[in-house]
């Protein structure tokens, strides 16, 4: 006999061998031990997965001539060694009879099987008609097997494997046992391909059988071709055939996801003339924009999943390597821009299947992959007009303290009540000249400016002057009139505001940022409030301070009437001077537990290090 491909010389003979259809297997091993033999049955699901073969394998259980329990057949596996079990296997069953459904679809054919299907089997147990691409048979035809399926003899049973079960008619799908197979895993691929590879005296890399069981992308068939293409192609070594990464990159024109690291990080610090040059030296190597497109978008989409479930998550069916890389280029961008980034390449890449240029348009996607990244998010945009309108006082480039917009009780405005206007006598709540509070000014302070109050912008009626309204005084050298508002905005406890949004952060559940933000040095600014986060790198601040522990401090922020808008960075060394610096570990808490172990104390005896801060990262 001549040479046999990988995908039929390894194709499974028994229920066991198959890999990842376990829930269609044991069924059908349970209902062979129960005799409840269906009379049709519909195998569906995703190519090469094995449809067919199961069907095969369960003409096998039906046909085969020892009986279950003996002891050449213990269970209801087919024995495999008997006539029935070898004719089918070989093909050439005179009572099982596989039909291309693709070419025998129309009405006739299916009539000539109507009428075969009524006589009994030649020589074994049932008569069995597999029906391979059902889905390809017409409408008229399938009406035609109606009256069979609903009331076949006994002595039938229809097996029909479709990659398209929605286009077979549903009254031949309640008539049979619908079974919807699962696209094969990446760990059972890879066991495959790698028992294969011992079987076939291959030496093959880990990284390579890696990538051939990616490039399967859920189909045993598919990673097995091309495993066969990459053995032929391979150098050999010692008489044997080697796979490497790079032969087997090079077979399929693949481009290592190093390079799309690369280029991401390229996105993620803005940088567009490093990014056009590499992309430059991807297609001056001969790779076409719209390979380069469709991998992008891959890398993209684990880079996604990676970010929502972690390193081990399921949804990746990749290596270990490329799953640390996915976190790596996680880390880089919140999942809002990987959701955009993910958006912007799929639209170039459909753009690129009916364009002229498609290396412009590929360079022009990947631009705007940068220049999206200077997109301000809507909240903070919100937030920093809410919090700018009363800023717009003082003057440009100096520090203030955040106003609050003035409420008719404390300046004496009108205030609109159902019958019109009522004004408020400032001299009931207006403060006197010399108890308002004042901040000093630098040196080289600008030209006096005159403080006015205003009505707030969002009344839909028409800012009137109140009777008796007095304006504020001008502003004397040396000192900045402020309102009672601002004051008391000025006046915010850092330590109270510090103290609350960590319990927040607490009982949404996010611990290891309630800690890490207790430890930091706090800032109350204009319009912003700032927290340093000394002995912590970028990516640990990032992967803690999510955008779900963000969303919690801004809520917080907003109800104790802080700035909403909030900045976590990195710091160096100690907190710096007027900053309120980091409390003691509490009694009792897990910082005080680590101070005190003595591994930690022993490692600071021998670096003479300093304990900056400590993340319990154990939690959730």
């Amino acid at each position: 006999m001549g040479y046999q491909v990988l995908a039929r010389k390894y194709r499974p003979q028994r229920f066991s061998d198959v890999a990842g259809q376990d829930h269609v297997t044991r069924t059908l091993l349970n209902a062979l031990a129960q005799n409840r033999i269906a009379h049709g049955y519909i195998f569906s699901g995703h190519r090469g997965i094995g449809k067919t073969t199961i069907a095969r394998i369960l003409a096998q259980a039906l046909n085969c001539r020892t009986e279950i329990g003996s002891a050449q057949r213990p269970t209801p596996e087919p024995c495999g060694t008997c006539d029935a079990c070898s004719e089918i296997r070989q093909g050439n069953a005179v009572d099982v009879i596989e039909i291309d459904a693709a070419t025998n679809r129309g009405i006739d054919e299916i009539r000539e099987l109507r009428d075969a299907a009524r006589y009994s089997p030649a020589r074994d147990r049932y008569k069995i008609y597999i029906l391979d691409e059902a889905h390809q048979i017409t409408e008229a035809a399938f009406n035609a097997l109606l009256k069979t399926l609903e009331e076949p003899p006994a002595h039938v049973v229809f097996m029909m494997a479709t990659t398209e079960p929605e286009n077979i008619p549903q009254t031949i799908r309640s008539r049979c046992q619908h079974f919807s197979f699962h696209a094969v895993k990446f760990d059972d691929i890879l066991a495959q391909l790698k028992m294969i590879a011992g079987e076939e005296k291959v030496d093959a890399e880990d990284e390579a059988l890696a990538l051939l069981a990616e490039a399967g992308d859920g189909s045993m068939r598919d990673a097995l071709s091309i495993m066969d293409q990459a053995i032929a192609s391979a150098p050999l070594e010692d008489k044997r055939p080697r796979l490497s990464t790079e032969q087997i990159r090079e077979l399929m024109g693949s481009v290592p996801s190093t390079v799309f690291e690369r280029l991401l990080e390229a996105v993620a610090a803005g940088q567009s003339a490093p990014l056009m040059e590499q992309l430059n030296v991807l297609l001056n190597a001969g790779h076409s924009p719209l390979s380069l497109a469709r991998q992008m978008v891959r890398y993209l989409r684990n880079t996604l999943m990676a970010k929502l479930g972690g390193e081990q998550t399921e949804l990746l069916q990749i290596s270990t390597d490329e799953r640390a890389r996915a976190v790596r280029t996680a880390l880089l961008f919140t999942e809002e821009e990987i959701t955009r980034n993910l958006q912007i390449v799929l639209r170039t890449f459909d753009d690129l299947n009916y364009r002229q240029e498609q290396r412009f348009h590929l360079e022009l996607g990947l631009l705007k992959l940068i220049h999206a990244q200077r997109l301000l998010p809507m909240e903070e945009l919100l937030s920093s007009v809410a919090g700018g309108t009363s800023a717009r006082t003082a003057p440009a480039g100096t520090a203030g303290p955040r106003v609050s917009p003035p409420t008719p009780a404390s300046t004496g405005t009108a205030a609109r009540e159902p019958g019109g206007w009522s004004a408020t006598p400032p001299s009931r709540t207006a403060p006197k000249p010399e108890s308002r509070p004042t901040m000093s000014r630098p040196a080289a302070a600008e030209p006096a400016m005159t403080a006015r109050v205003a009505a707030p912008e969002l009344s839909p009626f028409p800012a009137a002057p109140a009777a008796g309204f007095k304006p504020a005084e001008p502003i004397t050298e040396g000192a900045l009139a402020v309102a009672p508002e601002a004051a008391a905005a000025a006046e915010l406890n850092v330590e109270s505001v510090r103290e609350q949004v960590v319990s927040a952060l607490g009982e949404a559940g996010h611990a290891s940022a309630a800690q890490l933000l207790r430890n930091g040095a706090w800032r109350l600014e204009t319009t912003a409030v700032q927290v340093s986060v000394p002995g912590i790198g970028k990516k640990m601040l990032v992967l803690t301070v999510n955008a779900a522990a963000e969303k919690v401090v801004r809520q917080e922020l907003q109800r104790l009437g802080a700035p909403t808008r909030f900045v976590v960075a990195p710091g160096e060394g100690a907190a710096p001077a007027g900053v309120a610096a980091a409390p003691a570990a509490a009694a009792g808490s897990v910082q005080e537990a680590a101070l005190n172990h003595p591994l930690v104390k022993r490692a600071q005896e021998i670096f003479k290090a300093e304990v900056r801060s400590i993340v319990d990262l154990r939690q959730k």
